[in-house]
């Protein structure tokens, strides 16, 4: 885990309790309330975009963020007030946080996610509200957070890849706190959030482990990917088929059929095993176009129909379409996009319409 790029901008050093853990804390509370939303994105702006409206720049904005950092994993707890948040394609191709990301909500949540092109609405403002929201850093999302005080645990991919055997599966799931196993995770985060303060490196380290172990545990129970046996035996032939996509995704002849016969695979095993990404179909256009994403922004003059044809589409034209499709742009203003975005950042912020 890239915990340099996770820190970001500096923080106040808060000295730890004698032989206690690192801790920093940022709190918007001394700015000008004209500055103070504008501080707090500037602040978190290193991991995700806040989207401000001219109006809400102009209203009082709370929001206050302890960092602590233990072996390996970092461990946030913020109180802020509503806000829109986005972590964009343009934003991934252009940075290096590639953790897993759980939010456990303490007090308030999420209105609405929206992953790729597909929204997804969370839970109402009821009993049933979202209590742990997952993400995976490297893909796009876009959430309306309401006023909230959150824990959150950044973890390698590894750590979640012990339950689920396609990581990237996790990214958008919502939990509530409807199982005993739920509300065990979310017991164990809370002591943790009100203790970390006074605890040495050595029992944080364990804490946040056991706590972010159990909050992965709770959505594995929830994907009905219980019991160590199952969950290796699908991760380790997933890895297979990942591995042979990837390693073929630059020939245009890699189809679904292809993989199931050089594999020798049944087709029920495979649509199980893609079935959140539609298919494996679905699954392998959308390998293609992450990693042309990350090619037009990291090769600026390389022509658009190079890029289609090295991430294996057969044409120029049903590259733009798959990915007009997928993000909403053209490759060519996806492009532009993300060297605006590389050059400007962290200065430049947008503002939505009020």
């Amino acid at each position: 885990m890239n915990l340099r790029a996770l820190q970001g901008a500096p923080q106040a050093p808060v000295p730890p309790a004698q032989g206690g853990v690192a801790r920093s804390h940022f709190s918007v509370h001394g700015e000008p309330q004209h500055r103070q939303l504008l501080a707090w994105r500037e602040r978190v702006g290193h991991v995700i975009d806040v989207l401000p409206s001219k109006a809400d720049v102009e209203q009082p904005f709370r929001a206050e963020i302890d960092r602590y950092k233990v072996d390996g994993l970092l461990f946030t707890d913020c109180r802020s007030d509503a806000m829109l948040l986005e972590r964009s394609l343009a934003r991934i191709s252009t940075d290096s946080v590639r953790d897993y990301v759980f939010h456990v909500f303490a007090e308030g949540g999420v209105d609405d996610i929206a992953l790729r092109a597909s929204p997804r609405r969370a839970a109402p403002s009821t009993n049933a509200t979202t209590k742990i929201l997952a993400l995976d850093m490297n893909q796009p999302v876009r959430m309306r957070r309401s006023s909230c005080r959150v824990l959150t645990f950044f973890v390698p991919a590894a750590l979640v890849q012990e339950v689920f055997p396609d990581p990237e599966a996790i990214h958008g799931r919502t939990i509530q706190d409807a199982t005993p196993l739920t509300r065990l995770a979310l017991e164990h985060v809370a002591a943790l959030g009100a203790n970390i303060p006074s605890m040495t490196p050595a029992a944080a380290d364990s804490a946040v482990r056991n706590a972010a172990h159990l909050v992965v545990a709770a959505f594995g129970k929830q994907a009905g990917l219980s019991g160590n046996a199952r969950s290796a035996a699908r991760a380790a032939l997933f890895g297979r088929v990942r591995r042979h996509i990837q390693a073929n995704l630059h020939r245009a002849e890699l189809t679904p059929e292809g993989v199931l016969n050089a594999l020798h695979l049944s087709r029920p095993t495979i649509y199980r095993m893609f079935q959140h990404e539609g298919g494996l179909g679905a699954y392998i256009r959308h390998l293609r176009l992450r990693q042309a994403a990350d090619e037009l922004a990291r090769y600026p003059h390389m022509m658009v129909t190079d890029v289609a044809y090295a991430v294996g589409f057969k044409s120029a034209s049903d590259f733009t379409r798959a990915f007009r499709r997928a993000y909403g742009m053209a490759p060519q203003e996806f492009r532009a996009q993300s060297q605006t975005y590389r050059a400007e950042r962290p200065a430049s912020w947008q503002v939505l319409p009020t």
